[in-house]
């Protein structure tokens, strides 16, 4: 099981212990663990619902908000697709002994440098527990075992979840330990964690900036943050409309406690009226709260609208990740003052320009410092699993060592095998 182990340092040890076995095991009994990993979610759906029912009534009880809940919440047809993203990692391609680069030099001496795992990897993350088995895959796909430590929100959830992956895998023929899970959701194991630098490689938290700012705190062992999301959509003065309409209304309702849901619209001074007329009742009908500035409500009325209930937009807005039905709407004079805009206010996640004009759609992707730069689609394809990696265990949003959806070639490292016959170094 993924819970029997009681100690961070305890569970972190037998992660180490299983990685060196993970890190030469081949890629038939890791895709044969994963698969049995995706039928045990199927066979036993039943308790996965119980336990986040549990979680559920809790989340009620403790008035999450709706987006939280969502985030939470497991259904058939959610496991369905948890497990669906497990068989799509099986059928990537295994990165482990990949040769990136290869060449002889003058002296005979042959160097290839291969793919391989990172060794242990601890994912700390927050209300969703379909990470819990994500995460679980990938690691094992890419060789390495993974140490999860989940919310209390979501502790019944993860616990099931962990306990089925565990058990199949090493059923399956992968080591003990492979998967372990740390049941605490208090910060006093999040500290221990973060200094488990013997037998952590390398943890990535999946969770909001104060998850960020706490393992900044104290963490000694190295960390890709995948952080929030204050995602734009930039509409240019070339956009058509319709266009832009869909991908707005996308980008903000389909599901907006995500992190790649958009919490900005910026809209070109020349369109402003006739999108916004039509644009801002339709995001209203659908839910969202409406933070304007001031030429965004003007020219909501040079257009003909009235009626709607606009916030003052605040300084605070353009910087906020709302994770809600709520969006902040400004207008700007040209590409560069979207460009600008975003350059100040956005967390380098995903960011999406709707243009006909090609050296505006060229400005916008040189000029936006952003994991994930769009031209005419939404913010929500950044996934891992829509950009065909199967799934992902975050977004980083920095820029070493990886950068955009963790997948399994991210959670690699390499290193150079070098054979010769007898050369010394004169």
């Amino acid at each position: 099981m993924a819970t029997t182990l009681s100690s961070v340092a305890e569970i972190c040890l037998s992660a180490r212990q299983a990685s060196r076995q993970l890190a030469v095991s081949d890629t038939a009994t890791k895709n044969a663990a994963l698969t049995a990993i995706a039928d045990a979610l199927s066979e036993r759906g039943e308790e996965i619902l119980r336990a986040n029912e549990l979680d559920m009534q809790a989340g009620r009880e403790a008035q999450l908000s709706d987006a939280l809940l969502d985030r939470l919440l497991l259904d058939e047809e959610r496991i369905l697709q948890i497990a669906g993203a497990v068989r799509q990692i099986v059928a990537l391609p295994d990165p482990v002994g990949e040769v990136l680069d290869g060449h002889r030099l003058p002296n005979g001496l042959d160097i290839r440098k291969v793919r391989v795992p990172l060794g242990v990897i601890a994912v700390v993350y927050e209300a969703r527990p379909n990470v819990t088995v994500d995460a679980a895959a990938l690691c094992l796909k890419s060789g390495n075992a993974i140490v999860l430590r989940g919310s209390t929100i979501a502790a019944h959830s993860n616990a099931a979840l962990a306990a089925i992956a565990s058990d199949a895998a090493v059923q399956a023929g992968l080591p003990a330990g492979c998967v372990g899970l740390i049941a605490g959701g208090g910060r006093e194991e999040l500290a221990e964690l973060a200094t488990q630098k013997e037998t952590v490689d390398l943890i990535i938290p999946r969770g909001g900036e104060g998850l960020k700012a706490a393992l900044e705190e104290v963490a000694c062992v190295p960390v890709i943050y995948a952080a929030s999301g204050n995602c734009h959509v930039y509409v240019d003065a070339a956009a058509e409309l319709e266009k832009a309409r869909k991908i707005v209304l996308n980008a903000k309702t389909q599901r907006p406690g995500v992190c790649n849901a958009a919490e900005t619209l910026l809209v070109h001074t020349d369109v402003a009226s006739p999108l916004l007329a039509r644009l801002l009742p339709e995001l209203h009908a659908a839910g969202v709260e409406l933070r304007v500035d001031e030429r965004a409500r003007a020219a909501y009325a040079d257009g003909g609208g009235g009626g709607l209930p606009l916030t003052d937009a605040t300084a605070e807005d353009w910087s906020t990740e709302y994770l809600a039905m709520t969006l902040a709407v400004g207008v700007v004079d040209s590409v560069g003052h979207a460009i600008e805009h975003i350059g100040r206010y956005g967390s380098g996640h995903s960011e999406a320009i709707v243009t006909t004009d090609t050296n505006a759609a060229r400005a916008f992707q040189l000029g936006v410092d952003a994991a994930c730069v769009y031209v005419n689609a939404s913010t929500r394809f950044t996934d891992g699993g829509e950009f065909g990696m199967g799934a992902e265990i975050g977004n980083s949003t920095q820029k070493l060592h990886a950068r955009g959806p963790i997948g399994l070639r991210e959670l690699c490292t390499f290193k150079y095998l070098v054979e010769g016959d007898g050369q010394v170094r004169t």
